[in-house]
């Protein structure tokens, strides 16, 4: 979430993100850093799809008004049920909303709770 949230507030290209962000994480293990790389690449890669699915379900509430810190939660959490099959869709869920519950405020919760079911089920429906 943050390298998305770096992406976007500082208008960095993909490459200048995971350089200057793993630069500041040099600490980080390397099978976490190979995940966050994976969740990133696929946020990235399907931003329209994700962006798109954010927007139809995201009932009065229009991409850019929303907290950057909710909208690239979102981004990420989608980015994972798009591109990790093998995730269950409630696990992604409950990791994002634990990651909700420390930056995000707390209203945002159950707009990000609503918004991912929303898109799990049209995504389930997909199958």
């Amino acid at each position: 979430m943050q390298m998305l949230f770096q992406k976007e507030m500082g208008k960095q290209s993909i490459d200048e993100v995971r350089a200057s962000f793993w630069l500041a994480a040099s600490d980080v293990e390397p099978d976490v850093r190979g995940f966050a790389e994976d969740l990133f690449r696929a946020a990235c890669e399907r931003s329209d799809e994700i962006d798109d699915l954010i927007i139809k379900h995201s009932q009065h509430w229009r991409l850019e008004r929303m907290p950057a810190v909710d909208r690239n939660l979102l981004r990420m959490a989608i980015g994972e049920m798009l591109g990790f099959k093998t995730t269950p869709f409630p696990i992604v869920i409950n990791e994002a909303l634990e990651i909700a519950r420390r930056y995000c405020a707390g209203e945002s919760i159950n707009f990000i709770n609503g918004v991912l079911d929303a898109v799990a089920k049209t995504l389930l429906a997909r199958i």
